[in-house]
């Protein structure tokens, strides 16, 4: 064992590694004969190292092809394919753009040809061809980010202000085949959900959808609210589907991880929907109970969180849930809390997480904030780099969702 916090460095650095899509795509990809053309289209934010392997894998059998991730994440040029950058988690004009050409790729396509499509968490997003203004979708989604909505509610409501989403881009390629490979950050796997569900039939309906808008209380404009009254496809009858990577696979790693170091790994959940600093401060607090254990001990959790603004500050979900934990491990010597975006972004920050230990809450005070004051104006980025507690790894090419791990020896 190292210090604590090299031990934390080492279980987030392993963990993810081992759910990097590039075997994924390969096991995916093996013994697939297409026989027409062969039109790759990635999305999301592991799209460009899923697309490197497809097209390492396949060699020259792909025609022609986009990929298109967030702003920061293609990490060079692949032969034969057009790598476009776009917003998240709002959409902008370059995700409006990169639809467009990847829609202007697809049409017309024979029955004999197929779309290989790579998706990912993030596609929401990136890949988007709105059904009402530019400008009042990217106001839909702001509301619906701030307002705590879980992932699944979000995307209900995006699937009917789409032309690409809910099912409608496996319309669109048709009648070529599609063949999905799909990296999950959705938890239980629903793959109509995850990036909205560009090739899956819609298992949510306008109902659902309408409920949502009134939970919220959404801002809709007449058109937007008489889309959500209109059914999304039921039916997909031209797209193979293979999901690849969970954020069961992520916690399974992490708990490897955690027994190569000499730590006795409990995995909590891998399905954790809570709010964020709410979920934080139960892991703290099971921190502080369990820390008179005669053996080094590691709780883990995965899953998504989700924020509640109610202030104007910087950060993002990992980055509040290890906060809310430091409150609860303060001043102990024996125990560190970390939790981590597996894409390595957190909200709209170059953070992909915190690490916290029993200084954290004094190093704060003495920079004259509390916790509670931080977290009440959702500014735990600033928080946790003026007192070192930043885990910042650059993007990871991958996406499953998030874990927290908390170390006690």
């Amino acid at each position: 064992m190292g210090t604590l916090r090299e031990d934390a460095k080492y279980i987030y650095t392993r963990a993810i590694e081992a759910v990097l899509p590039d075997e994924a795509v390969r096991r995916a990809l093996a013994g697939q004969s297409f026989p027409g053309r062969v039109i790759l289209v990635a999305v999301g934010k592991a799209a460009w190292r899923m697309a490197s392997a497809a097209a390492s894998a396949l060699g020259g059998r792909i025609d022609t092809g986009i990929v298109i991730t967030k702003y920061g994440h293609v990490q060079g040029p692949i032969p034969g394919l057009v790598c476009r950058e776009a917003g998240h988690p709002v959409p902008d004009d370059n995700s409006f753009s990169a639809a467009r050409e990847a829609l202007a790729l697809t049409e017309d396509l024979a029955p004999d040809d197929t779309v290989l499509f790579l998706l990912s968490g993030g596609g929401s997003a990136l890949f988007e061809s709105p059904l009402v203004p530019g400008a009042e979708l990217q106001d839909i989604t702001a509301q619906l980010l701030a307002c705590g909505a879980d992932i699944v509610e979000i995307n209900t409501i995006r699937k009917r202000l789409s032309a690409v989403k809910g099912g409608r881009f496996a319309q669109h390629c048709a009648p070529a085949h599609v063949f999905a490979v799909i990296l999950s950050d959705i938890v239980g796997d629903a793959v109509d959900m995850i990036a909205s569900g560009p090739v899956s039939p819609d298992s949510s309906t306008c109902a659902d959808a309408l409920a949502v808008a009134e939970k919220y209380a959404l801002r809709l404009s007449g058109t937007a609210r008489e889309l959500l009254t209109q059914e999304t496809p039921k039916a997909a009858d031209n797209v193979t589907v293979r999901v690849t990577g969970s954020v069961r696979e992520l916690c399974a790693a992490a708990a490897k991880a955690c027994r190569d170091l000499g730590y006795a790994p409990e995995i909590l959940t891998d399905c954790e929907q809570g709010v964020a600093r709410e979920v934080g401060a139960r892991l703290g607090a099971l921190a502080r109970e369990k820390a008179s254990s005669d053996t080094p001990r590691a709780f883990i959790l995965g899953g998504e969180t989700v924020v509640r603004l109610t202030g104007n500050g910087k950060g993002g979900r990992n980055q509040e849930l290890a906060l809310a934990a430091a409150a609860e491990i303060a001043g102990m010597d024996n125990a560190v809390v970390f939790s981590v975006g597996s894409d390595g972004t957190d909200g709209p920050t170059d953070a992909a997480g915190g690490l916290v230990d029993g200084g954290t809450a004094g190093r704060l005070a003495a920079a004259g904030r509390t916790i509670a004051d931080v977290l009440g104006n959702n500014d735990a980025y600033h928080a946790l780099r003026d007192t070192g507690d930043l885990i910042i790894t650059g993007p990871t090419g991958t996406n499953v969702n998030d874990f927290a791990v908390a170390l006690i020896r």
